[in-house]
């Protein structure tokens, strides 16, 4: 009996100081959580009766050299509905579905969704966005927004690239200079009761946004116009597939004009620039689309044929193994090894020197001048003068060069790359290449970026580009200048002479892969003044109809581009010229 009576007292101890425990276990946890974690839990506590909504922060311009604004925003709105605040969703699903022109299932399921706020739909315009406001609707919100917009639809698309719905670049400039353009967002907090519906006269507190600051860039508005209409033009005359000119500054690098046509609207840029003739899948419609953004000028390859002789008379002077009066004599074909390799003039050209040879632009006199300067060291000057790396131009996508391995040039390959086939360079590593032949000597970096400045004009940030001084001598720079302005007084280029003016250029007819489509890339580029090249412009246009020989029909649009931007850029004319061109 005793052993049972203090089993009992032992037992109702143990759960008295169980209790005891768990008692003293809770008043610490709740003193911990009420002194020690009040923060967090207010924090939490304060979040629950918190709605927050984006401000977007304003993108910055994109400005080009002359002042011209190429790139800004538009304002814009988003709606959203808060479905705590709704008092009569019928009207609510009747008013935006007419305003937004959307299907009324779409709204009704956002409308009755249960969530904090509802996006209906952003990038409205804004007089949609004041129509919804002043119907006065409870639970509809109509904040005001941001929206790229391009002043000029078409001009440089390709350069300037494009934002999505988000505000951010996709291509082009856009994506690349996105860091400095893209500005912070802004937010909105409104506090609501236990319901999410907003409380009145709480007020609310905002985090403004901070605006993207300006990109400054090299392209000028009026020359790029220039170039797009000689484009057009030649687009149309000739029935071509597509053609691409760019205008650059040979002596820095920078960038005045990249033109490919056809180009698309940069207000809608996720419509195709053309007519399907059947409906396509999503897959391939996005492939046409990637397509038609596609910027040739650095994003694709081809043998630029007959220009690329400028590079084979820098290679050959440098190493000298050709002078300018070296005798050669073209039969209009010249064998090597077993290939018989012919001449653009099937009759030949007969006896000629090196000078002649290059106004004639004869296959087999370079062919000649290449065996003489050698497999390896011609390939040690592609090393040289960089064109065995990219540009390092400030655009997303550049190909880079594709060429033969060193140990597999053989005489035949080497014949060949003499004249500018059976190799690919993009057309802006041939515009950089020859502008760093012809401005003495210094290999130089394409670009657009200028400079960064803030809303009010300060400067954020100069950009700087590499430079590579002693690429040639000046004096094998001097002679090539002078060669190509008599290729052009005198020689295949002169449909793009000028009277008044000193133009130094090079014609170029290639065809492509495979030959036997018979499809050819006419082109010509050139340079202006010859003492003191300012501008250099190449001109390409892609698979033409009817004649396609490059001194014909890309060596006028160069002039045409040339008799427009010379007097822009207030080259000197000579008065004492009476030659007609």
């Amino acid at each position: 009996m005793n052993r049972y009576k203090t089993f009992n007292r032992m037992k109702t101890m143990i759960i008295f100081m169980a209790v005891l425990f768990m008692m003293f276990f809770l008043a610490g946890r709740l003193v911990y959580l009420m002194i020690f974690c009040s923060e967090y839990y207010g924090n939490k506590a304060e979040d629950l009766h918190e709605r927050e909504r984006d401000i977007k922060a304003a993108r910055g311009k994109i400005i080009d050299a002359k002042g011209v604004a190429l790139a800004v925003n538009k304002t814009v709105c988003t709606i959203s509905v808060i479905h705590n605040q709704i008092e009569d969703p019928e009207a609510v699903i009747s008013a935006l579905t007419k305003e937004l022109e959307l299907s009324e299932e779409k709204v009704r399921a956002r409308v009755e969704k249960i969530s904090s706020i509802e996006r209906i739909k952003s990038n409205v315009d804004k007089a949609t966005g004041e129509r919804i406001r002043a119907y006065g609707l409870s639970g509809i919100k109509v904040d005001e927004d941001y929206k790229r917009y391009y002043p000029y639809d078409t001009l440089a698309s390709k350069v300037l690239g494009f934002t999505g719905g988000d505000n951010q670049g996709i291509v082009g400039l856009e994506v690349k200079y996105d860091e400095y353009l893209q500005g912070t967002n802004g937010k909105i907090l409104t506090l609501t009761d236990a319901r999410g519906v907003e409380i009145e006269n709480a007020g609310e507190s905002r985090l403004d946004p901070v605006d993207g600051n300006d990109l400054h860039v090299s392209l000028d508005y009026n020359i790029q116009m220039y170039a797009e209409q000689a484009a057009k033009k030649a687009l149309e005359q000739k029935q071509a597939d597509s053609v691409s000119i760019i205008v650059i500054n040979p002596s820095n690098g920078e960038l005045m004009a990249m033109v490919n046509v056809p180009e698309f609207n940069l207000n809608d840029p996720f419509t195709l620039n053309y007519e399907l003739s059947r409906a396509v899948p999503e897959e391939e419609k996005q492939n046409l689309l990637n397509g038609m953004w596609r910027n040739q000028c650095i994003n694709d390859t081809y043998e630029p044929g007959s220009t690329f002789k400028i590079i084979t008379t820098t290679a050959a002077l440098e190493e000298g193994v050709v002078s300018l009066s070296d005798q050669f004599f073209c039969p209009g074909y010249i064998m090597v090894e077993d290939r018989r390799i012919h001449c653009h003039k099937r009759t030949g050209h007969g006896a000629e020197d090196f000078t002649h040879g290059i106004m004639n632009s004869c296959n087999p006199v370079f062919i000649d001048v290449g065996l003489r300067v050698g497999p390896e060291r011609f390939y040690d000057y592609f090393k040289s003068l960089g064109l065995l790396k990219k540009t390092g131009i400030d655009l997303p996508g550049e190909a880079a060069t594709i060429m033969h391995s060193k140990e597999n040039i053989g005489l035949v390959e080497l014949a060949t790359m003499s004249f500018g086939q059976s190799f690919q360079i993009t057309p802006i590593q041939l515009v950089t290449t020859v502008s760093s032949i012809i401005n003495g000597g210094t290999r130089i970096t394409p670009h657009f970026g200028v400079s960064v400045k803030n809303g009010e004009g300060k400067l954020v940030k100069e950009f700087k580009y590499e430079t590579t001084e002693g690429i040639v001598s000046k004096e094998t720079s001097d002679t090539v200048r002078h060669l190509l302005e008599q290729v052009v007084s005198e020689g295949g280029g002169k449909n793009a002479k000028i009277a008044g003016y000193e133009i130094g250029g090079k014609t170029a007819t290639s065809q492509t892969l495979p030959r036997s489509a018979n499809k050819y890339i006419s082109s010509f580029l050139g340079f202006a003044p010859v003492e003191n090249p300012q501008v250099l412009a190449l001109v390409i246009i892609n698979n033409p109809q009817g004649i396609y020989y490059g001194g014909t029909i890309a060596a006028p649009v160069a002039r045409e581009i040339f008799e427009n931007i010379l007097p822009y850029l207030e080259i000197p004319f000579d008065e004492n010229s009476k030659e007609e061109s």
